[in-house]
């Protein structure tokens, strides 16, 4: 059984490659595996205590999930400033003084226009309340401040619906008619205590944090420049 859940962005949308840099890397349509878990853990931990959310770790860590991308994206492509740490300090005398220094970094935000489908696969239905708890209390995906709102109450199907793609299972056959995606998830080494930020403990990519090269079916660059990129869902034609 899935239980789906439809959000719609209210604020601009913006989730890097695991593997970029902070100086710059595009941006993903879609949330990640990776990035929802996490969601969900953060849920938890809010909603339900810190023990709690530890029990449901594991539930939460080895779901399996769906996407389905808004149907259309916009990204917009820019340059901005950026204030960095300054790792050699300077005289109080010098031009642009200070413990920051001034830099630029490469930016993409994405105007997310229509819902964006989230499917988790139940297998022990006795949970099946408490995870549409969990995904009635995400506020935002992504970076934090990319605000998102759920729009009906989560929904249950025996069979996914169509226009989904398995984001947690490596793709065997695929269309070209579509855009890749490097999403990223977590294995099922990942432990709780690498889980939580404050614990010290470090998250080896390729070991507790893998990716998965995931195809977005029918969704297409339809316009693009120096400054923008048009992505949208393109129906297939007989």
């Amino acid at each position: 059984m899935w239980l789906i859940a439809e959000y719609e962005a209210v604020t601009l949308f913006s989730l890097k490659l695991s593997s970029a840099t902070a100086s710059g890397g595009k941006t993903l349509l879609v949330p990640t595996p990776y990035a929802l878990k996490m969601a969900l853990l953060d849920v938890a931990c809010r909603t339900l205590g810190v023990a709690q959310a530890e029990n449901l770790w594991s539930q939460i860590r080895d779901l399996s999930i769906a996407l389905r991308p808004a149907p259309q994206a916009v990204v917009t492509n820019l340059f901005q400033k950026v204030l960095r740490p300054r790792r050699n300090p300077i005289g109080f005398d010098e031009p642009d003084a200070g413990p920051f220094q001034k830099t630029i970094g490469y930016r993409e935000y994405v105007q997310l226009v229509g819902p964006l489908g989230v499917a988790l696969e139940v297998v022990d239905e006795a949970w099946t309340e408490q995870l549409a708890g969990l995904l009635l209390n995400i506020n935002y995906l992504g970076k934090r401040g990319g605000f998102v709102q759920l729009l009906p109450p989560p929904q249950r199907a025996e069979e996914l619906p169509d226009g989904f793609v398995e984001a947690t299972a490596d793709q065997t056959a695929f269309t070209l008619n579509g855009t890749l995606q490097v999403l990223d998830d977590c294995t099922d080494t990942l432990t709780f205590a690498k889980a939580d930020i404050y614990s010290g403990e470090k998250i080896k990519m390729g070991k507790e944090r893998i990716t998965r090269n995931i195809i977005l079916p029918n969704y297409r660059l339809k316009r693009s420049s120096k400054s923008f990129s048009w992505y949208a869902l393109v129906e297939e034609t007989p």
